[in-house]
């Protein structure tokens, strides 16, 4: 037996409710394997958090039954997510490399706009963007709603010559597609350096994007600002930074919040209120919001 095999703490949980599902964006977790739409297994960063998360779940949901386990690696990732396939949001495919569609590579960056481009999609390429993606412990892949809600919203938003900061970059999905929808400027920030290192390989299967990956911490980085910031966190953890998050942003620029539940935007508008939304999008009761300052 290798006894240097790695283990993700988790929590197996029963029944999940849209209840739980809020209040586990409370915590760090990296994964969710959904076994059963009732049935979810929630790794964690690291066991001291798995073990907070049970102590505060069993006193809030007494029926709940969670038990505590450690899995053991072996390449659950790979394992757990072979399934996966290609996401379509708008005109851009974020895929696994296994199932990358046939036709036309990323050559070139676009450079303008479309004549077929429309209110709903400012900067929408001619052509279809593929993002390959390398499925890992943590969300970023486009199967998870805020994922694709963020790609959704930054099409809306012209890109074109401008900077971005993508703050909890995670896979770098969102930097990426920054990228290569013309932004001139694309940076990625986070605190796990695991994360920063799985970025960095989907940056290479993405030749065609350019994106500087950074780990920082949000509340203490120097990365300067951006036109456009996006933070794909947690509803509390975009509250407790509103402060430093808004900072990031230059006059006239646009802040993409993603990663809270719908029962949670009164709490997080709250916390932005020199701040208006300009564009809501909903899925499966998780929000992505584009807001803009208050004239």
């Amino acid at each position: 037996m290798n006894d240097s095999v790695r283990t993700w703490p988790a929590l197996d949980v029963h029944p999940v409710s849209e209840l739980l599902q809020a209040a586990l964006i409370d915590y760090e977790t990296t994964a969710i394997d959904e076994r059963s739409p009732d049935d979810w297994r929630v790794f964690f960063t690291t066991v001291s958090e798995r073990d907070r998360a049970a102590t505060a779940l069993r006193s809030a949901f007494p029926t709940l039954t969670i038990a505590s386990i450690d899995v053991p690696d072996e390449n659950w990732a790979a394992r757990s997510q072979a399934s996966l396939r290609a996401v379509r949001v708008g005109n851009i495919v974020v895929a696994p490399p296994w199932d990358v569609p046939a036709g036309p590579k990323n050559r070139t960056r676009p450079t303008g706009t479309t004549a077929s481009a429309g209110p709903q999609s400012r900067t929408r390429p001619a052509q279809d963007l593929v993002i390959v993606i390398q499925p890992s412990m943590g969300f970023g892949t486009g199967h998870h709603a805020t994922t694709r809600l963020c790609v959704a919203a930054l099409q809306r938003l012209d890109l074109r010559g401008r900077s971005v900061l993508d703050v909890g970059t995670g896979s770098g999905v969102l930097a990426i597609a920054a990228s290569l929808l013309g932004a001139s400027r694309s940076v990625g920030i986070d605190d796990d350096g695991d994360a920063i290192a799985a970025a960095r390989e989907n940056l290479d299967l993405n030749p065609q994007a350019e994106v500087t990956l950074l780990v920082q911490d949000l509340r203490s980085t120097d990365v300067g600002s951006a036109d456009i910031v996006i933070a794909n966190l947690t509803g509390g953890l975009l509250m407790s930074a509103a402060l430093t998050i808004q900072d990031f942003v230059t006059r006239g620029g646009s802040l993409v919040l993603s990663g809270l539940m719908t029962v949670e935007e009164s709490d997080v508008l709250s916390a932005f209120p020199a701040w208006r939304v300009e564009h809501r999008l909903e899925e499966d009761e998780w929000l992505c919001l584009t807001l803009i300052r208050r004239v």
